[in-house]
């Protein structure tokens, strides 16, 4: 049985059970919003979806954690009535633009989009509410909306990193560095701000206990093993990997469980954020170094019940707030397996 370690941090991003104003900083200067909490989206009445027609674009549905979700989120919304069509861009914003037309033409009552690029669908989504069409942002403080939904990606980075710090705190010290690696991905804007927030959350709760050997930047789980073993040849002592989502534990866990022979020590972690039914398997087994992720609202289950939530605020006009930021809290050994069962 894998053991677990106690992850004591406790930041104003993890779900609260009120809500609370929160602001930070973007491009477009400062966002202020709702906090959400159970108690949030238990408020909305999933019944007005009944009869309504949602049109959703997304980034990907290759990638797994969007591919869970979305399934989820379709068997929620078919069960309460709605028209659903589930899209994705694959990426690209002149297909978005498209999709988000053919949802205006077919008089869909609310149209997510996920974007590719957020400016590039402002016009676009200008269009749809003009044509009476609520409209929700999922990842963006967009402008023509009626609602975002968002991360603080600097504090779900926080987050990653002092859950790390922690683990850290429990093995090694001053005088027996852990020598560790961050995966990261700074050609994206707001990955960038999550590994930053990494750094700055290990330093906060462990500064001193450990070195980076390595920093890498990889989106997909092939790309961090390969570069997870080529920096174990440079630093075979590496023990400790944090990164920004779910193929860099995928990864990392796989070049450690080939060095190690599936022989994990206790001093070995890999933490990232993310929620896929392979990192829950990961974390499950003694034969991967898996030690904790930093979940939004938990399970497939639990972020398309919000996701729905959220919708049913918006279509009864009962959202205060333009900007609702989502909850995070550590998914470690202790819940595996509760957030498991609701996984896609």
């Amino acid at each position: 049985m894998k053991k677990q370690f106690t992850a004591l941090f406790c930041a104003g991003v993890m779900a609260a059970s009120l809500m609370t104003v929160t602001a930070f900083a973007d491009d477009t200067g400062s966002v202020e919003g709702i906090q959400a909490s159970p108690e949030f989206y238990a408020e909305a009445d999933l019944s007005v979806l009944d009869g309504k027609k949602i049109g959703i674009t997304i980034q990907s549905l290759e990638n797994a954690y969007w591919a869970g979700v979305m399934t989820a989120l379709q068997e929620q919304l078919d069960e309460a009535g709605a028209n659903t069509t589930i899209v994705a861009c694959d990426d690209s914003s002149a297909t978005q633009i498209g999709q988000v037309e053919n949802f205006i033409s077919s008089g869909c009552d609310l149209i997510m989009i996920h974007p590719s690029d957020a400016e590039a669908v402002e016009d676009v989504a200008k269009e749809a509410r003009d044509a009476g069409i609520k409209v929700m942002c999922w990842d963006d403080p967009m402008t023509n909306t009626d609602g975002n939904w968002i991360l603080n990606n600097t504090d779900l980075g926080i987050a990653i990193g002092e859950l790390t710090g922690e683990f850290i705190n429990e093995h090694y010290d001053e005088e027996n560095k852990a020598e560790v690696t961050v995966i990261g991905y700074p050609q994206t804007t707001i990955l960038k701000e999550r590994e930053d927030g990494i750094l700055e959350g290990m330093a906060n709760v462990a500064d001193g206990k450990y070195e980076i050997v390595a920093s890498q930047a990889a989106i997909d789980a092939n790309a961090a093993q390969t570069a997870m073993e080529t920096i174990l040849i440079a630093h075979p002592d590496c023990k400790v990997v944090t990164g920004i989502g779910a193929g860099a534990m995928i990864g990392a866990d796989e070049a450690l469980n080939i060095s190690t022979g599936g022989k994990i020590p206790e001093d070995m972690a890999v933490i990232t954020t993310d929620v896929t039914k392979q990192q829950l398997e990961h974390l499950a087994s003694d034969e991967y170094p898996a030690k904790g992720i930093i979940g939004f609202e938990g399970s497939d289950e639990d972020t398309a019940n919000a996701c729905a939530s959220m919708f049913a605020l918006i279509l009864s006009d009962s959202l205060e707030d333009q900007n609702v930021f989502r909850g995070v809290a550590p998914i470690t050994v202790d819940n595996v397996d509760d957030i498991s069962a609701g996984m896609k």
